[in-house]
């Protein structure tokens, strides 16, 4: 359905203009407080989506999800023993 996504974290002087945000990709989260959005767009268009984001009057700073480039499969990762007693109890 969707290929490879990347965040882009957009931070905006006011929430007004978060809708309009809508056409450059799937708004994720909106956060009210601290004024950003984050957004999902395809990896392929997410360089020139943060040079034209950047260009607007409203928006004050872009950034870029690292998690696509992000090693998730970890060395030394063994399961808590009693988590997963918990888990064979049903609790």
């Amino acid at each position: 359905m969707f290929g490879s996504r990347q965040a882009i974290i957009v931070y905006l002087h006011t929430l007004k203009q978060a809708k309009m945000l809508r056409k450059f990709g799937n708004i994720h989260f909106v956060s009210k407080k601290l004024k950003y959005v984050v957004l999902y767009t395809n990896m392929a268009d997410v360089e020139t989506l943060v040079t034209k984001l950047s260009g607007f009057s409203f928006v004050k700073k872009v950034e870029v999800s690292y998690k696509p480039y992000l090693k998730m499969e970890f060395e030394n990762a063994r399961p808590d023993k009693a988590k997963e007693y918990d888990y064979k109890m049903g609790i």
